[in-house]
């Protein structure tokens, strides 16, 4: 959502006009918690991961209200893409809890994330049609999240019979990103306004589900092992290139004013860097030495985080002046 006219109605009519895209807030703020907790910034962390689980709780009490109150905006709204970042916001913040060891809440998590996905996935496929923007990537990126945290409460629990629903996840991801490119428009590379960097986060939260397959015990050594970590090494190569050329394209083609869709941005760049900290853990003997590279693009998407905040705020100040 870019800049608009000024409402009398102030912050509430911003607020109830938020698109269900916001949710890339969510997701943005949790993913860079994430990859500041794993390079050991506990208390940046901290106050990333209080600002997107109130983010997170304002926008699921907007959307009980949306469906209790006004049920054909929630299901005409429920037919685009950018509803799955219900489910993908929702898969970020379990997930860190698991690395918390909260095993309790992030259970919770992903069984709201599973009851709410087949919802509204089913509801955005059937309303597809060509020439899409980066937010068609979204059918991918919410199922992965659901391998992401699956596959961390695999590693986490006891009983570790996880492992293979997420491995369903993980493959049925990749199969809907084949079919989102064929409806992805290329052009939004050019004249996208921040989610066409959703095409490369994509890759980059696959390559991350593939780490934590990886990491279940059970699998070490076998087939399924060796097939999945050229796999993800794959992935992992393909997300950094989108990212090489999404740079490009953003200083070829300069978009600096704010629009909702900048946290859509944020999102890719820290999946990027959590993915190549995580890979870098996941093979060590391998490729350990993603560990600087990945500490670097997790700065710039904190960089990238900040300035989206700033020009959110003074979107805000703007909106209700």
């Amino acid at each position: 959502m870019g800049e608009r006219a000024p409402s009398e109605d102030g912050l509430a009519g911003w607020w109830v006009e938020l698109p269900p895209g916001a949710g890339t807030a969510v997701m943005a703020t949790g993913i860079v918690s994430i990859g500041l907790y794993l390079v050991g910034q506990e208390a940046l962390s901290w106050i990333l991961l209080v600002l997107a689980a109130i983010t997170w709780l304002a926008l699921a009490v907007d959307f009980a209200r949306r469906l209790l109150r006004d049920r054909d905006r929630w299901a005409e709204e429920a037919g685009t893409p950018p509803a799955l970042t219900a489910v993908a916001a929702t898969t970020i913040l379990g997930t860190w809890c698991a690395l918390q060891g909260w095993p309790g809440v992030a259970v919770a998590a992903l069984v709201v994330a599973v009851l709410i996905w087949p919802v509204l996935l089913t509801s955005v496929v059937r309303h597809w049609r060509r020439r899409l923007p980066g937010t068609v990537f979204l059918v991918c990126v919410a199922t992965q999240g659901l391998a992401v945290l699956a596959g961390t409460l695999a590693v986490a629990l006891p009983s570790g019979w996880l492992a293979w629903p997420t491995l369903g996840c993980f493959v049925l991801g990749l199969a809907l990103y084949a079919v989102a490119f064929r409806r992805f428009d290329l052009g939004q590379v050019r004249a996208g306004t921040g989610d066409q960097w959703v095409a490369g986060g994509t890759l980059a939260i696959s390559a991350l589900a593939g780490s934590k397959l990886l990491a279940v015990p059970a699998w070490r050594g076998t087939t399924l092992h060796d097939v999945l970590r050229p796999l993800m090494l794959a992935m992992l190569a393909l997300s950094v290139c989108w990212y090489a050329v999404l740079v490009f394209a953003e200083v070829r083609w300069l978009r600096p004013s704010y629009d909702m869709g900048r946290w859509a941005t944020v999102f890719p760049m820290g999946t990027t860097a959590v993915a190549t900290l995580s890979v870098a853990v996941a093979d060590a003997a391998a490729v350990g030495w993603l560990r600087t590279p990945g500490q670097v693009l997790l700065w710039a998407a904190v960089a990238a985080w900040v300035i989206t905040l700033v020009g959110l705020v003074r979107h805000l100040a703007a909106y209700c002046r």
